[in-house]
């Protein structure tokens, strides 16, 4: 029987959406239905499981009705869109307007090589571009270094000082694209290139648009791609956003990633929270810099991983807009409502993908693709369906741009702003997907804020975990990965892949030789000694000096050595 008491109970007379008598009956005649209708059709076939619910763990009803969101004052707690709290998208017309940014990933082997893969992609409609580096970049080191040793161009292009970087943006009109750099650690360094880059073809950095990934606190959460210990790390994220603030109204200098929270084995609601929490503590280290919330905030901006779980994905971009523009607005005090904007690029599972069948991984990212689109993202990647086994080929991307480019021109989906928004289901799972990623954060703020709770181990135990219980459902076929555990093929399914070239390191190490036997090694030295002696000031901002430094060709690997020089190295306490 339906307890109709709880329910009437949350209901505020002055902003409901329904009439309370019309309620009374829909109470009744579900129960009706559940006594009558649900008992028979289970007496003749039984419910597959006894519960169902999201990958998260947050139950899912039978059926949705206006009971469940008969507590919601519409106009605070959904709204329309472009207004707060932006539960409904942050543009007013979303779509109609304008497409989000369709970009693809894209990094491979060397500077050349992934410049000819740019202009490819740029040929084929993509509008934007998403830089990918390899490892040895990823760590901040030059490619002749020991740690470097069978690692050239495996997972992104290679980038050791300027010169490369000039080659990497060859014929691209920087002033007409934006372009995207997923790097932590050494973001400042790898952005200071890019500028530099850019001024020497006349193109000044106020005229250049795109977003640096630059969110560090992630990386001790999930990725641990990280060089130095956590505060001196976080004073070098500050120093970007201080600096692209005065200097770069359209750049975003950082992107708060719960992408990579999410492929470590969180569940939706965990990249939810620890995303937001890591947000809330940039926002609140730069204004201890003593920088006005919105002089920064509306240039912050988040991203976030697409899985599988179709309905559950919409309703996390819905609740991260609400929980940010509540935040921002109530507890930090912005007043411009740009600052209120959780502004979102998205990305397909790659973690979803599967090296056995893999051509139904096209499936999997179309599905992916369709729930960042109907959830309201600004910008989306689609993975392609060779990811589990290799770099992807031209064909392979193809097919991922593609995808895109059918959802937003033949699908419909975009003719209408958040044509989910009002379904009983998807606002009834927008409000879960809040409340419980909001006790995530209390908990967090408990425990004394981020920093302490990587410190702690607090994180890691908590993904730790919620892997460990997705690993059992696929073993015990609770949960059905198609391909995997089931409906298995005989006889494999191979796919193209693409080959980086190792030899081609040669070509790269013979650049970075010929750079630092032609710089001006003098003014090399000069500028790394002025970037050591700004590192060991905490309110000194370290960009000028690195801007500087890049200027005068200092490699990568140089410029990361003064910062580990200064800041020393971290090791990440173990969690049982």
């Amino acid at each position: 029987m339906l307890d109709q008491k709880p329910i009437f109970e949350k209901i505020d007379a002055a902003s409901a959406l329904y009439d309370k008598s019309q309620l009374v009956k829909i109470a009744d005649a579900v129960t009706a239905w559940e006594a009558d209708a649900v008992r028979k059709a289970n007496a003749r076939m039984p419910e597959r499981r006894a519960e169902f619910a999201t990958q998260s763990g947050i139950p899912v009803q039978r059926v949705y009705t206006p009971l469940d969101t008969a507590h919601q004052d519409y106009l605070h707690d959904v709204g329309l869109p472009g207004e707060y709290p932006y539960t409904r998208g942050v543009q007013p017309t979303m779509y109609r307007g304008k497409l989000w940014t369709m970009r693809m990933f894209a990094g491979f082997g060397t500077a050349e090589e992934t410049n000819a893969r740019f202009k490819y992609l740029l040929e084929h409609g993509q509008t934007g571009l998403s830089v990918a580096f390899d490892m040895p970049t990823l760590y901040g080191y030059d490619h002749d270094h020991e740690m470097a040793a069978g690692e050239f161009g495996k997972c992104g292009v290679a980038v050791s000082s300027l010169a490369d970087m000039e080659i990497l943006f060859d014929g691209i009109p920087l002033d007409q694209v934006t372009t995207s750099m997923t790097i932590n650690s050494p973001a400042a360094v790898i952005w200071a290139m890019y500028i530099a880059n850019a001024e020497k073809r006349g193109i000044p950095m106020a005229q250049l648009g795109g977003t640096l990934q630059n969110d560090i606190l992630k990386e001790y959460i999930a990725q641990k791609e990280y060089l130095f210990p956590p505060e001196p790390s976080l004073r070098l994220v500050v120093d970007t956003i201080e600096f692209g603030t005065q200097h770069m109204p359209k750049w975003n200098t950082i992107s708060i990633s719960g992408y990579h929270i999410r492929e470590a084995g969180a569940t939706a609601v965990q990249e939810l929270a620890f995303t937001l929490a890591d947000g809330f503590a940039y926002v609140e280290a730069c204004v201890e810099r003593g920088m006005r919330v919105d002089s920064f905030a509306p240039r912050l901006s988040h991203f976030f991983d697409v899985h599988n779980d179709f309905f559950e994905e919409i309703a996390k971009f819905r609740a991260a807009r609400r929980i940010w523009a509540k935040e921002m607005r109530n507890r930090y005090g912005a007043q411009d409502p740009r600052s209120w904007l959780c502004r979102i690029h998205a990305q397909t599972a790659g973690v979803s993908l599967t090296a056995q069948q893999p051509d139904n991984n096209v499936v999997r990212v179309a599905l992916q693709a369709l729930a960042a689109v109907l959830g309201g993202t600004q910008s989306l990647h689609t993975n392609s369906l060779d990811e589990a086994l290799a770099l992807p080929t031209e064909e392979a991307v193809l097919i991922a741009l593609r995808t895109q480019q059918i959802i937003a021109h033949e699908s419909g989906v975009t003719n209408t702003v958040d044509p989910l928004g009002g379904s009983y289901f998807v606002e009834s799972l927008t409000d879960a997907m809040e409340e419980q990623a909001m006790r995530y954060i209390t908990q967090i703020r408990e425990l004394g804020g981020v920093i302490p709770c990587i410190r702690n181990g607090f994180f890691a135990r908590e993904i730790a975990e919620a892997s460990y219980r997705y690993q059992q459902e696929v073993d015990s076929h609770d949960r059905i990965i198609v391909g995997v555990n089931d409906y298995i093929a005989e006889e494999p399914s191979p796919v193209p892949t693409l080959y980086v070239d190792t030899a081609k390191e040669r070509i790269h190490l013979e650049r970075l030789n010929h750079v630092r036997q032609t710089r001006d090694n003098e003014k090399v030295g000069q500028t790394l000694n002025a970037l050591r002696e700004a590192a060991k000031k905490p309110a000194e901002n370290t960009m000028p000096y690195i801007l500087e430094a890049v200027r005068a060709y200092a490699t990568l690997g140089e410029i990361m050595n003064v910062f580990r020089d200064v800041f020393g190295g971290y090791t990440e306490a173990p969690v049982y």
